[in-house]
């Protein structure tokens, strides 16, 4: 690859835009030997049997190559097809609530050993060892833990395992080609409610285009919108351990809304 231009750094690694010999134009992160670059690409091949992700053009211990998403405007019509292709996504399924692979979300490891029961999964290999690594105080520790216990009683109707992105923040959902493609997945076997609480999170163009069409193809369970701050308590205990106390208040509210479910 022949580097065209520095795009920045995210968590450590260098963020490059490149052509190749053939002249392809190509997206490059690169850093020290990690899992986690493997990790990514087993996570967007399994998603890519179902849904649009960038080509994995090269792959190494210290450096991952994808190929460039042309970027458009969002509009109403690409959000109606993106959720109809999240839809079909989440549909298509997973063997377990886990993943074969090592799980990372940015460059924290996460367990994706398997499990049957999401409540239990989600507890167990999402929330309580992120919950460890906060720092948070010993009150607000009590508060998440009361919150875990009530996980089999209000996580809903129970469903077999969708096939999810796992940080479906907007910035990884890049529009192109007249819908969104998916990058920098946590991919695994999870509850679809987790990608929809995601998005929720920080936004997204046009979300409710992308919601309806996403029910018409797919309806989520009665009492959906009322567990997404049960969705959300992962990604902001993720956020409280990279980012710290600003999203602390946002973290608890969750929690809370957990507890009066």
């Amino acid at each position: 690859m022949n580097p065209t231009a520095e795009l920045g750094s995210s968590h450590g690694w260098r963020l490059l835009r490149g052509v190749l010999d053939d002249g392809r134009e190509v997206f490059a992160k690169a850093g020290a030997a990690s899992e986690v670059f493997a990790s990514e690409v087993a996570g967007l091949r399994w998603l890519g049997e179902a849904t649009v992700v960038p080509e994995v053009v090269e792959v190494g211990p210290d450096r991952l190559v994808l190929s460039w998403v042309r970027e458009e405007a969002p509009s109403a019509a690409a959000a109606e097809r993106f959720g109809r292709s999240l839809a079909r996504l989440h549909r298509a399924g997973a063997a377990d609530f886990g993943a074969p692979w090592p799980g990372f979300i940015a460059e924290l490891p996460m367990d994706n050993s398997p499990c049957s029961a999401w409540p239990d999964f989600y507890a167990s290999r999402r929330v309580l060892p992120f919950l460890r690594q906060a720092r948070l105080p010993s009150s607000d520790v009590a508060l998440v833990e009361r919150a875990v216990e009530r996980f089999a009683e209000v996580a809903g109707p129970a469903e077999p395992p969708a096939r999810i992105h796992g940080d479906l923040w907007n910035g990884n959902v890049l529009w192109s080609g007249g819908s969104g493609v998916l990058i920098d997945p946590a991919a695994h076997g999870g509850h679809r409610e987790t990608d929809l609480a995601m998005l929720a999170l920080f936004g997204l163009p046009y979300l409710d285009r992308v919601l309806g069409a996403y029910r018409e193809e797919f309806p989520p369970a009665e009492g959906w919108r009322e567990r997404v701050p049960l969705h959300q308590l992962h990604p902001l205990l993720v956020h409280v351990v990279l980012f710290g106390g600003p999203y602390r208040d946002g973290l608890m509210n969750a929690v809370r809304a957990v507890l009066a479910l």
